[in-house]
């Protein structure tokens, strides 16, 4: 799946809901998915901690076969759905397809109009890492 075919599977998915109660549900509900499958504790180091973020949040990141292969946890619920959709987009994607990507579904399910300002400082600072590893990555190449 291309990142803007994932993007627009989530997309879908919100258009169900017309409510912003209900849109705040299905973000827990991706933390929820994330839970089944958590970050090893090991990972949750202070250099994989996301600066400017209001929740604790860690990424890692690996190459596999050419393909980032993201991994990512928070201490809060909400932070975890928000992370839990990054990873569903960008996790498994070239580091050229990353940083060519243009992230639009944030914006089409309202989340950046609901979000505190400093949430969405964190959510800016999770894309940063994510294109940081992606870039770091490029150059190696």
């Amino acid at each position: 799946m291309t990142i803007n075919e994932a993007q627009d599977a989530i997309i879908e998915e919100f258009e169900a809901f017309d409510d912003w109660l209900d849109r705040y549900q299905l973000i827990c509900d991706y933390g929820k998915e994330l839970q089944k499958h958590p970050m090893p504790e090991a990972d949750k180091t202070e250099q994989n901690l996301i600066d400017g973020c209001q929740s604790k949040v860690w990424f890692t990141c690996r190459m596999e076969d050419g393909k980032m292969m993201l991994n990512g946890d928070s201490d809060a619920l909400l932070v975890q759905g928000i992370v839990s959709m990054l990873l569903s987009v960008l996790s498994g994607h070239t580091p050229k397809e990353i940083l060519e990507a243009k992230l639009y579904f944030i914006d089409r399910i309202g989340l950046q109009e609901h979000l505190s300002p400093t949430r969405s400082n964190g959510v800016a600072a999770m894309l940063k890492q994510i294109r940081l590893y992606a870039l770091a990555y490029a150059n190696r190449q």
